[in-house]
């Protein structure tokens, strides 16, 4: 059991995939995409087709069907098969001249029979058959024309993209979010015969809405896959409301009572909710290089992380507009290369100013190896220097083609660090900074006093000021950082007067981007008047006075704002820091603020005797396997935190932090603004 166990089971589960795709036409939705993206290429899956055309097509409904001369296909899916999805495979299945198909779900029976609303009683009753996936085959058969043709449904467990031997994100639950106090209303409205919900606190699986529920039962599914790969039993613990429903969830998930049963190692699985801390999430104190990278470069289509590399100056196309779309953009997911791997593990474990310096390290040692006529220059790393190595391998089409990994790596370094946005950066981090000592010498109604000018219209704005969207981000974080604050009349007339002034910013605009069209519910700038815009800044601001209030069910994580005195500056403490240090505290106390969830009788007898008895009860250091799952995203920076910090406390000890997606600033306000959390889009 390795912390490489990541990759590796995300490659076998590709394995299982490659093997059924032998001259076929290939369909993959965007999330099982980016797994193989991340997990061994897309170039791998061609080398598998071995058709002599590219026969890789997206999921959807207006998507090729096959020819005359392609009796072959695979679907590779990553949600239930049911409803819209069934529908799809039935549009282009019937157009098409199939005798062989195969259906790859990422999801497993058993949440298939959850889907199809079958009671646990029953669905217990049909361990070991797979009934939902054997009248789909009859389907599949049916549309296809011919009884007598070969129709296979199975289940892989596609849903981990591994960035690293210890960090992964599930790209199918990239808008997995925790819920916030507004959410407890709409369930209440949703649920009026039942007991009405006073807080989040009271939140279960009961509460939620179907769609959300199954949502999770498919996150579940796919994670106690990986425990069975990883051969472990694991026990779970949570950070958080809706991390509770997931562990509850996990630790009783049928399936998983045999794999128990006979596994051979252990494992601590915590889930904690993103939104008891979003100043690290909106914060630019990270100091890692791909964290830039993925904030300033645009971003692959179709994806959720990876970035457009532009790698037209390796060519000889002239960089004219009409030329932009020629050559294909290069992205960060690792190459084959043993070079490029280095590098981007040494770029994920790295600081900006270490990381740079590896970027020329490599490129200069590649240069070397190829013969390259190079030119060594030591100090400071500046990318013109780096460009100049970089373009010693143009027109030489060995040397690009033994490096096009690290190139491309090397390419987004220098883009990044040219890149404009890379000054904002540092204006953002001066103010944080800022930020984090006037909460120690002034009230917040100080802090928002000092934000007010630099609330400035279209009209006004120049590169170096912040739009909306970046005043968004810089509210996050000023009312996250804090905690619960109190409505005192100061702090109310100051909230008026930046409601106002950003209300008016809005209804200025020339061109709404998605978030503010999210935000506003206006799809372009003539429809957003004044009154609309001051509804959404109004909604805005319930959302952001929730988020400081977030810690408010803990009792011991409540704050991560640390005062500063006279020998110490006030700094922010990661609440992710403050779990994985209360997880190894050498006094071993029974944790306040991460809940052990019980997987049966036995657990609930075992903590039910550790009242009055010498029984041990459960703790999350017990193992020497950690999987640390944030529930809403987690950063670069944070994963290497962790990484480092298990290490540091308790060497031996593994670690693998997983989370629904990695997270760039911009992320956290389409998130936290998003109007479907508890509806989430199916696919049906």
């Amino acid at each position: 059991m390795s912390a490489a166990g990541i990759l590796a089971f995300a490659q076998q589960g590709w394995e299982q995939v490659l093997a059924k795709v032998k001259w076929s036409v290939v369909y993959l939705d965007a999330a099982c995409a980016e797994s193989l993206h991340w997990s061994c290429g897309s170039s791998r899956l061609l080398e598998a087709v071995k058709g002599p055309a590219c026969h890789l097509r997206e999921f959807e409904p207006q998507a090729i069907g096959g020819g005359a001369k392609q009796p072959r296909a695979v679907f590779v899916l990553s949600s239930p098969l049911k409803g819209r999805i069934v529908d799809t495979l039935q549009s282009i299945i019937c157009r098409s001249h199939f005798q062989h198909c195969v259906v790859v779900t990422a999801v497993s029976h058993a949440v298939h029979l959850t889907a199809n609303h079958v009671p646990a009683a029953a669905a217990a009753e049909l361990e070991g058959q797979q009934p939902v996936f054997e009248q789909l085959e009859e389907k599949l058969c049916e549309w296809m024309g011919n009884e007598n043709y070969t129709a296979e449904v199975l289940h892989v467990p596609l849903f981990l993209a591994p960035v690293a031997s210890h960090l992964a994100f599930t790209p199918a639950f990239a808008t997995l979010f925790p819920l916030l106090p507004q959410d407890v209303h709409a369930l209440n409205s949703a649920r009026p015969d039942k007991r009405r919900l006073s807080s989040l606190g009271e939140v279960d699986a009961t509460a939620l809405t179907p769609e959300l529920l199954l949502y999770i039962r498919c996150l579940v599914s796919g994670l106690s896959s990986l425990c069975e790969h990883l051969g472990v039993r694991e026990e779970c613990f949570a950070v958080g409301p809706l991390s509770r429903v997931i562990a509850t969830d996990l630790a009783n998930y049928a399936p998983t009572k045999n794999r128990k049963k006979t596994a051979t190692g252990r494992a601590s699985v915590v889930f904690v909710d993103r939104t008891l801390d979003l100043t690290g999430a909106v914060g630019h104190h990270g100091d890692n290089l791909v964290e830039k990278i993925m904030s300033m470069l645009p971003q692959l289509p179709g994806h959720t992380h990876d970035v457009m590399v532009n790698m037209a100056e390796l060519t000889a196309v002239q960089a004219v507009e009409e030329n932009q779309n020629v050559i294909a953009p290069g992205c960060l997911a690792p190459s084959n290369e043993a070079s490029a791997k280095a590098l981007w593990e040494a770029l994920l474990n790295s600081k900006h100013k270490e990381a740079v310096m590896e970027v020329r390290r490599h490129l200069v040692e590649a240069a070397s190896r190829e013969n390259l006529p190079i030119k060594m220059s030591m100090g400071r790393v500046t990318p013109g220097q780096l460009m100049s190595y970089i373009q010693l391998f143009k027109n030489n089409l060995r040397a690009l083609r033994n490096h096009c990994g690290l190139l491309q790596l090397g390419m987004a370094t220098v883009q990044t660090l040219k890149h404009p946005q890379t000054a904002k950066w540092d204006n953002f981090l001066a103010f944080e900074r800022l930020l984090l000592q006037s909460l120690g010498d002034s009230t917040m109604a100080g802090v928002l006093n000092q934000l007010l000018p630099m609330i400035k219209s279209s009209s006004q704005r120049t590169s170096d000021n912040l739009n909306p969207e970046e005043l968004l981000i810089l509210l996050i974080y000023i009312y996250s950082v804090p905690g619960d604050v109190t409505l005192d009349r100061d702090l109310g007339e100051v909230e008026e007067k930046v409601k106002k002034a950003l209300a008016h910013v809005l209804s200025e605009e020339s061109e709404l981007s998605p978030l503010l069209q999210k935000i506003t519910g206006c799809d372009s700038a003539v429809d957003l008047t004044l009154p609309k815009s001051q509804i959404a800044v109004n909604d805005v601001f319930m959302a952001l006075r929730e988020i400081a209030g977030a810690r408010n069910l803990m009792r011991q994580f409540k704050s991560v704002y640390v005062p500063g005195n006279n020998t110490h500056q006030a700094s922010y403490k990661p609440l992710l820091k403050q779990v994985v240090e209360e997880i190894f505290n050498p006094e071993k106390s029974d944790p306040i603020d991460i809940e052990h969830m019980s997987s049966g009788l036995t657990d609930l007898l075992k903590t039910g005797f550790s009242m009055f008895m010498k029984v041990s009860r459960p703790h999350p250091s017990d193992h020497p396997l950690l999987i640390l799952f944030v529930v809403g995203g987690v950063t670069v920076a944070e994963a290497k935190m962790v990484k480092d910090l298990v290490a540091s406390l308790k060497p031996g000890t593994q670690v693998m932090v997983l989370s629904t997606r990695l997270l760039k600033p911009l992320n956290i306000p389409e998130l936290l603004f998003a109007t479907d959390r508890l509806h989430p889009d199916l696919g049906f």
